[in-house]
């Protein structure tokens, strides 16, 4: 992580320090007071409901060795280290950009509506099976947590791999350029966000902007399924740059596409798939048979952009199935758990869109060597004036010849509920507000040999489902 003293921190934000403590010297960068650590630069900032200013002399108390103080806030407190900033948040920005550039380190970014952490940590696997490498902790991928990621980077690190998030259009380019990316991943377009956006077309444009902050010579993969993809990266090269006769993309844009389709540049030749992951062949003879601990076919088509970085940056095809079969994982995406009565549960309770939420109830129907199938599935939110037509989507998806019972909760979840009530029995269907009875319910039910998934938006916090299935 960044050790600096004051007077270099202040000369990399354009700014200057208070009084003598020029060199008083910070190891590491905070804006949060419960996760101070001794030595640290503590970076006060604004919310809509707080000001962390009026948490400064805590921040001290805790260890902290200096702090950042805004100018409109008066005065700086005369009896802390401190450097005057206009805006801390935008000093934290600078300070991470800076800092980036002070070192060696290649850094790969990574957008997309699903698949960014798990693609993340496709790529930490593949990359770190060579070289040492740090990625984003959990999904600190915003204008905070980027910078913060990048602040945390110790001098000697070759490799970066960061995710970068969004609610709206300009968000992706500022962490671009911010991050400065050798190469980035653009993993597909679904539907999350479109309370913002509005469409699905726009979220493209959104993530394209991935592009903005890209090196000069830097690689762009990105997933050739999606033609809106291609679409978005063709509208930000018109206005006189020259573009390539064949798809449209800027010609001095070195790309590689991945996907189902053959006509990609990486694709799978086979899969197959068991309880512990996926065995999948792709286009490469260098390649032998890959296994990576992951369920479903999606998973593979993220495994693909991984192997097109490692390939970029001189993994061998060996070390590339090294690494996939060690993968570590985030938590919370598509975890196999398996519960004190034997009974396994599929954990994907971190997030949910349309897209995310088929995938996974695709994965559970194509799994094997289980009992019944249900199937937990909560409210998709932030799907804006469509949210009744997508959840009502997936209800109508839903075959009692794949999966066995069909558990809702949330307003939302009665849509999906409706819609399945169409082709199953009506014992088979059920619909609850309380999530609490919904879970122990579930738990009475599931027999030992049968399979759960659980599935839904963040704040529908189905995770505390999962809990009691494993604790019966």
């Amino acid at each position: 992580m960044i050790q600096r003293t004051l007077a270099h921190i202040a000369a990399m934000i354009h700014s200057e320090v208070s009084g003598t403590a020029q060199e008083v010297r910070i190891t590491g960068v905070s804006t949060d007071t419960r996760s101070i650590q001794a030595g640290s630069l503590f970076v006060p900032l604004i919310g809509e409901r707080f000001d962390a200013h009026d948490y400064v002399g805590e921040a001290m108390q805790k260890g902290a060795a200096a702090v950042l103080w805004q100018a409109d806030h008066g005065a700086g407190p005369a009896d802390i280290p401190h450097i005057v900033v206009t805006d801390t948040l935008l000093a934290l920005q600078q300070l991470a950009k800076a800092y980036k550039n002070e070192l060696a380190v290649k850094v790969i970014g990574i957008t997309g509506s699903n698949g960014k952490t798990t693609t993340k940590d496709l790529v930490a696997a593949v990359l770190g099976s060579t070289y040492a490498v740090h990625k984003t902790k959990g999904n600190l991928n915003n204008h905070i947590g980027l910078p913060l990621t990048l602040l945390a980077l110790e001098e000697t690190t070759p490799f970066a791999v960061v995710e970068m998030g969004m609610s709206g259009r300009g968000e992706i380019a500022l962490l671009s350029q911010l991050a400065e990316p050798d190469a980035a991943i653009i993993t597909m377009i679904g539907e999350s966000h479109m309370l913002q956006l509005g469409s699905r077309e726009e979220i493209a444009r959104a993530k394209a902007e991935i592009v903005a902050g890209l090196k000069p010579g830097g690689l762009l993969v990105y997933n050739g399924d999606e033609p809106l993809i291609a679409m978005a990266l063709t509208e930000r090269s018109a206005g006189g740059t020259t573009v390539t006769a064949t798809d449209g993309l800027p010609a001095n844009l070195e790309h590689v596409r991945f996907g189902r389709a053959a006509d990609n540049d990486r694709f799978p030749t086979g899969i197959r798939m068991d309880a512990d992951g996926a065995y999948f062949t792709i286009n490469s003879p260098e390649y032998p048979e890959l296994f990576v601990p992951l369920l479903g076919e999606h998973n593979v088509v993220n495994t693909l952009a991984a192997i097109a970085i490692g390939e970029r940056f001189g993994v061998s095809p060996a070390n590339v199935s090294a690494g996939l079969s060690s993968l570590q994982m985030t938590s919370m995406r598509i975890e196999k758990l398996t519960a004190a009565s034997g009974l396994t549960v599929l954990n994907d309770a971190y997030n949910a869109s349309p897209a995310s939420m088929r995938a996974a109830i695709t994965l559970t129907e194509q799994l094997s060597g289980f009992g019944r199938k249900f199937l937990v599935l909560g409210d998709m939110l932030e799907l804006g004036e469509h949210e009744e037509q997508f959840h009502r989507g997936i209800g109508a998806m839903l075959s009692p010849e794949r999966v066995d019972y069909v558990f809702t909760f949330g307003r939302l979840g009665r849509f999906i509920a409706e819609e399945a009530q169409k082709a199953f029995p009506a014992a088979h269907v059920r619909a609850y507000d309380d999530k609490a009875q919904l879970a122990e319910e579930l738990a009475a039910a599931a027999a030992p040999e049968d399979l759960v998934l659980v599935k839904g938006s963040r704040g529908m916090r189905l995770e505390q489902v999962v809990q009691t299935l494993l604790e019966k």
